[in-house]
């Protein structure tokens, strides 16, 4: 397998990017190709003291801002890191593209340059979301690719969540969850009454609506909700996580009898910091469009990057795009299953 690593994207690049594909590379047995300014890539090399053959150079000497327009960075900027990795796995040079960059350009690129899947109407990007009750992972389908969402895509995003949560994490008949702000079936906005109703009659294993307090609680596997929302959720939570712990931290280490107490339980405050850190995550997979494409975050240092890669192999391993697309000819096959947009 052959993963394409953005090395011009994020605010760390390209050293922390680099830093990361190092580590991964001792970890896995596939080849990593950097995109990026080649003497840039080689100087990060040589300082993280790499002198293998697994991870080589593909010369992109234009990079895509965080600042730039999405539609006019893909269009424009065809020298880039990120259209260049792009038409990589286009082309079949790639299996896999990893980039920190510029979220709505990644999602622009990835949905003109590889295309949706066909019944697809907008990409999501599905995001890990941690499960305070101690069991896995829930996937937040859509995480903001698309901040307005019609009843269909949402029930796309239930089906790519449901695919994904099955394949790579192995979650037999995964919940879904569509959040909502109650749980009665008649609750919520006119669209999101329609993805009720839509997702109840679906094969999926849809438990109904999930309300903003249930989602940390491990409630579902799958949570659905447009992309405001569900940037909402994720940006809240890391927020109120960072403020929790620092209020923790300020606690434990005042007085002597706190800190006794804070080396009691020293090992499960870092289980606890742990579930929290997206860098123990690595990326969120773009569902939807025709080929593995994994979002990091634009802050991502080697550690994310790391994770990101090895995460994010059986995503491609899986052929996990091939079975949301065959799964999608399945549905307008059925004219029972009402998936239309």
């Amino acid at each position: 397998m052959r993963i394409i690593l953005d090395g011009m994207g994020g605010d760390n690049a390209p050293e922390e990017i680099v830093k990361g594909a190092v580590e991964a590379i001792e970890e896995i047995e596939h080849e990593i190709i950097i995109v990026g300014h080649p003497e840039l890539i080689e100087d990060e090399l040589r300082k993280n003291g790499y002198e293998g053959d697994r991870i080589s150079i593909e010369p992109a000497y234009d990079i895509i801002t965080m600042e730039d327009s999405p539609v006019k960075a893909i269009r424009r900027k065809t020298g880039s890191s990120m259209v260049i990795g792009l038409n990589m796995v286009k082309e079949g040079r790639g299996d896999m593209f990893v980039s920190a960059g510029n979220t709505g350009a990644l999602v622009v690129g990835a949905r003109m340059i590889l295309g949706r899947i066909r019944g697809i109407d907008r990409p999501a990007l599905a995001s890990i979301y941690p499960d305070l009750s101690g069991g896995h992972p829930g996937l937040l389908v859509d995480a903001g690719a698309s901040s307005e969402s019609k009843a269909g895509n949402l029930v796309e995003y239930g089906l790519m969540g449901s695919i994904f949560a099955d394949k790579v994490w192995g979650i037999r008949d995964p919940k879904v969850g569509l959040v909502n702000l109650g749980t009665e079936e008649g609750k919520g906005t006119s669209v999101t009454k329609d993805a009720y109703q839509r997702l109840k009659k679906s094969h999926l294993n849809f438990i109904g609506n999930v309300e903003g307090r249930e989602v940390p609680n491990g409630v579902c596997d799958v949570i659905v909700c447009d992309g405001f929302t569900g940037n909402v959720i994720l940006k809240l939570t890391e927020g109120v996580a960072m403020s929790v712990f620092k209020q923790v931290k300020n606690t434990i280490t005042t007085g002597m009898k706190n800190k006794i107490g804070a080396l009691l339980i020293k090992k499960d405050l870092y289980a606890l910091k742990e579930s929290f850190d997206y860098e123990e995550y690595g990326g969120a997979p773009v569902l939807g469009v025709n080929g593995p494409v994994i979002k990091m975050h634009g802050s991502s240092s080697a550690k994310a990057v790391r994770s990101a890669i090895i995460k994010g192999i059986p995503y491609a391993r899986e052929n996990v795009v091939d079975i949301i697309r065959q799964e999608l000819l399945k549905i307008e096959e059925d004219d029972d299953a009402d998936y239309s947009i």
